[in-house]
């Protein structure tokens, strides 16, 4: 089955054909880098990580390119409240943003270009609508003019007049019409700045998202994304000035992330209702974190509560179980010379959840419902173990190879599917269960306990059955 994604551009799911074959190009807006990054960045991150996993699962090379807009009025604002250099408040921030994709698993950008490295190719890209006639100077700034390009709100749906209703030209602003944007914004005094044919300034918004898209995938691409918020204006102005630099199709699919929300509110820092990653990482494990983005579709709004991410939490050890219970039964799994019902229905579970899950995936990249073959899977798992006395090695390998799938795109349990999984380490705990079995046995409850509860708080549960005692990782 072919992969279907919703595009923005035409309010409707089509068939994902990239312009070369076997390659993806994408570009997601990357932050603006003057705050520590809260749930509704991580929102979009998440989720076009699992875009772009999905999609190198399914055999396509994926070009990944990542902005960061360290220079902007926000920027030179909050310096300006703390005092600090913006370059340096800038570097600060990209630097946390790094750290906290890290700690989330979200695989780095294959290119992180930054606004202030890219002033000449702006200042380039500037020039070139100036001279096409879509672009003119003003005593602030240089603008785009909206009017000449004849497709704007094509993305979003905003009409020209609606925008123009209602708006003004602010006195001491450059600017024609009031619906123009600006491509170059000449310097205040105790700004950053760099010279250009217009004078010294900096960089529009709008502008540096263009330039670097352009710069490193060409001037048509794949996939553009963002959140929700990005529609209008960020994205359509993208449009109009990348289109009529180029007078051609920019982007073939526009894909976007719904808001997170707290409390029938948009998560934002201006409304001041946010949590940052970094507070959620103290409470909670990256994989939580990723396991309650994706238990929602990407485009769908997501709630935030404590009680939906203590469920996430729970649903995630449920499946942490489910993989430990195998792990325990493969050690006395026979080799199956013959397979009973039990076997064939934990087999055409597997086999039906495979396909339930490609089908949800293809059918633009919907995880809550591909969740639903991953529960599917655990409790058919959990069944068969309670009801077969000597489990099938090769049928829980079936189990475990599609658990494997799920580590690879959904970036959960990957550490549980590490190649190495510490030899010594093992050797280690089942020595600690010998000695505390042996402890039991001479009546040294205290010291057994003591054993117990300090294997549970470095991530090892012991549970004691009528075969002897066994041992499970609690990884979340």
């Amino acid at each position: 089955m072919a992969i279907r994604v919703y595009n923005t551009l035409t309010k409707q799911k089509e068939e994902f054909r990239p312009l070369r074959e076997g390659e993806v190009r994408m570009y997601v807006c990357g932050p603006t880098v003057y705050d520590y990054t809260h749930l509704g960045h991580a929102r979009t991150y998440i989720a076009f990580d699992v875009i772009r996993r999905y999609l190198e699962h399914r055999g396509y090379t994926v070009l990944m390119v990542m902005n960061f807009t360290d220079i902007d009025d926000k920027i030179i604002r909050r310096a300006n409240e703390t005092g600090e250099d913006p370059k340096e408040l800038a570097e600060k921030f990209l630097r946390y943003f790094l750290e906290d994709m890290k700690a989330l698993k979200v695989k780095p950008a294959d290119i992180y270009p930054r606004v202030t490295e890219h002033i000449q190719d702006i200042i380039d890209f500037v020039r070139k609508l100036q001279e096409k006639g879509y672009a003119y100077e003003g005593n602030d700034g240089v603008y785009f003019e909206v009017r000449k390009f004849k497709d704007y709100g094509k993305l979003s749906g905003i009409k020209l007049e609606e925008l123009v209703k209602g708006a003004r030209v602010e006195p001491g602003e450059g600017k024609k019409n009031p619906e123009d944007f600006a491509l170059w914004k000449k310097a205040k005094p105790g700004e950053p700045k760099w010279e250009s044919p217009w004078g010294e300034g900096r960089p529009g918004w709008h502008i540096e998202c263009s330039t670097m898209s352009t710069k490193y995938l060409g001037e048509s691409f794949d996939i553009h994304g963002g959140g929700n918020d990005l529609i209008f204006p960020h994205h359509e102005n993208e449009i109009a000035q990348s289109e009529a630099c180029t007078d051609h199709e920019w982007v073939r699919y526009w894909l976007h992330t719904g808001f997170v929300m707290v409390s029938g509110e948009k998560m934002s820092k201006s409304l001041g209702n946010f949590v940052t990653i970094r507070e959620l990482l103290q409470k909670y494990s990256p994989e939580v974190i990723r396991f309650f983005v994706l238990q929602k579709h990407y485009r769908s709004p997501l709630d935030y509560t404590e009680e939906g991410i203590q469920h996430a939490k729970n649903n995630l050890e449920r499946l942490y179980n489910t993989l430990e219970n195998i792990r325990v039964a493969m050690e006395k799994a026979d080799v199956a010379f013959r397979w009973d019902e039990e076997e064939f229905e934990l087999y055409e579970t597997v086999r039906e959840a495979r396909k339930k899950f490609y089908d949800a995936m293809d059918d633009d990249f919907n995880t809550a419902e591909a969740l639903k073959a991953v529960f599917e899977v655990s409790n058919a798992v959990n069944r068969y173990l309670t009801k077969v006395k000597k489990p099938k090695e090769s049928v829980l390998k079936k189990a475990l190879e599609f658990f494997k799938i799920i580590s690879e795109v959904f970036g959960l349990f990957e550490d549980y599917f590490k190649e190495q999984k510490a030899g010594d380490e093992e050797a280690l705990i089942e020595l600690l269960v010998s000695v505390r079995a042996e402890l039991r046995k001479q009546r040294n409850f205290t010291l057994a306990d003591k054993i117990r509860d300090e294997l549970k708080a470095l991530g090892i549960q012991l549970e004691d059955t009528p075969q002897g005692t066994i041992w499970k990782r609690i990884s979340v």
